[in-house]
């Protein structure tokens, strides 16, 4: 069974960079055909998708996202990482890492349990 972790600080401040980790245990990130996603949900609103990184390494971001996002991983640690540059209040939801198994964004199977980000002055 598959288990992802999200953790990392929960109270940015504006301008600050956010950086979340997810913690992968119960499969490899470098197993072929599988993307480790970010997806957010802001209060009263949807998921959205922010980007993945595939078993390869290679990397995906949302057109909404791209400018400030960037995504790395760590394959000794079986973690992937999400930072956030210059942070503000909209940028305030739950954070989740999950694994999906039709390219980036696609239908995604493991979810972690998602870790809540405000961002207040």
């Amino acid at each position: 069974q598959v288990q992802l972790q999200e953790s990392g600080p929960g109270l940015p401040k504006p301008s600050q960079t956010l950086s979340l980790t997810c913690t992968v245990s119960g499969g490899s990130i470098t197993a072929d055909y599988d993307f480790w996603n970010w997806i957010r949900q802001p209060p009263g609103k949807g998921l959205e998708w922010m980007g993945a990184i595939g078993h390869s390494g290679s990397i995906y971001y949302s057109s909404s996202a791209k400018s400030r996002t960037l995504i790395s991983r760590d394959t000794s640690k079986n973690q992937f990482t999400l930072h956030l540059s210059s942070v503000t209040p909209e940028d305030t939801a739950v954070y989740y890492c999950a694994r999906g198994f039709l390219g980036p964004g696609g239908s995604m199977d493991y979810w972690g349990k998602g870790t809540l980000v405000a961002v207040s002055s």
